[in-house]
């Protein structure tokens, strides 16, 4: 099945172009089933393309989705247009009293404020506790893991000496959790960071559990609650291009100390194009997701999400 989307989203024209089938609100009304809710705070200045990647790897599943997008009463981006905010986004305030199948928190660039000193940190916190009671499972990414890391859990976050930058392989704690389904025993994840979680700190909260460790890049992905929470340190959504046009923007404001992000382009020579070894993985990911935290662990009747306790 598709991802239901509104017909004038962006992504939709793009994602056409890609053969991935999206379906508008009119045609999927004619479907005799309830679709997936997915909720996505979409805290990345380019929200566009953070909607495209997303939407990418959610569309790649069986089950029929609708999502939703949420911003932030207390902040206005400034590089995306309003009126396309206007248009597709929602404010908690209008989604406060509803409930989710799933939900999607991606990261922002803010990770070298302390968590306190983020001027909407009242307001995200907030959408975290709401999302506990409201939501089947959450899928917090980069620099939205870490802040829910900490704000539930208490865990620092630290600055690297260097940017952590590039393509990194990956290892699974193990191999049989549904979230790994399908994989090999080593994969590869993107990851563009300034800062990072220590394991040592996780592991003293056995309510949590790490699920994938890199030698490079440290942990990538930790759980919570049986798989309601999830918290994802890297970027497997990126799309081909993504690290290059980092890459590209940052030499372009005069940044010659930024290095060029490893394991990424062949023969790691910028002017050849990326080698994508994460592709797989990530199409993977989501749609085990979706498959066994969301899709199987939901009440037909989605209000009843407020009884549910661990998975």
């Amino acid at each position: 099945m598709p991802v239901n989307l509104p017909d004038q989203l962006p992504a939709v024209e793009i994602l056409k172009k890609e053969h991935i089938f999206v379906m508008d609100d009119l045609r999927a009304s004619t479907q005799d089933i309830r679709p997936l809710k997915i909720l996505i705070l979409n805290l990345m200045p380019l929200k566009i393309t953070t909607e495209t990647d997303l939407i990418r790897l959610l569309s790649n599943s069986p089950l029929q989705i609708e999502i939703e997008f949420l911003g932030l009463s207390s902040h206005t981006p400034r590089n995306t247009p309003i009126e396309h905010l206007m248009s597709f986004y929602t404010t908690f305030s209008s989604i406060k009293d509803s409930y989710y199948d799933g939900m999607i928190i991606t990261g922002a660039p803010v990770e070298m404020l302390p968590f306190r000193e983020v001027t909407y940190w009242n307001e995200i916190t907030r959408i975290f506790d709401w999302a506990r009671s409201h939501v089947t499972s959450t899928f917090y990414i980069c620099w939205g893991a870490q802040a829910a890391l900490h704000h539930f859990y208490g865990i620092n976050k630290y600055p690297l000496e260097k940017k952590l930058f590039g393509v990194f392989r990956h290892t699974i704690s193990d191999p049989t959790f549904p979230l790994f389904r399908g994989f090999d025993d080593e994969f590869y994840a993107p990851h563009s960071r300034h800062t990072t979680i220590h394991a040592d700190e996780i592991r003293l909260h056995p309510e949590l559990s790490i699920l994938s460790e890199s030698d490079e890049a440290g942990v990538y992905i930790a759980s919570s609650r049986g798989g309601r929470e999830f918290y994802v340190t890297g970027h497997s959504e990126y799309s081909p291009l993504t690290l290059h046009n980092e890459y590209t923007r940052d030499r372009e404001k005069g940044m010659d100390s930024v290095e060029i992000p490893q394991n990424y382009y062949r023969n790691d020579d910028p002017a050849q194009p990326p080698l994508v070894q994460w592709r797989s993985h990530a199409n993977l990911l989501y749609i085990n997701w979706l498959n066994y935290f969301v899709y199987q662990a939901t009440p037909f009747n989605i209000q009843e999400i407020a009884q549910l306790g661990d998975l």
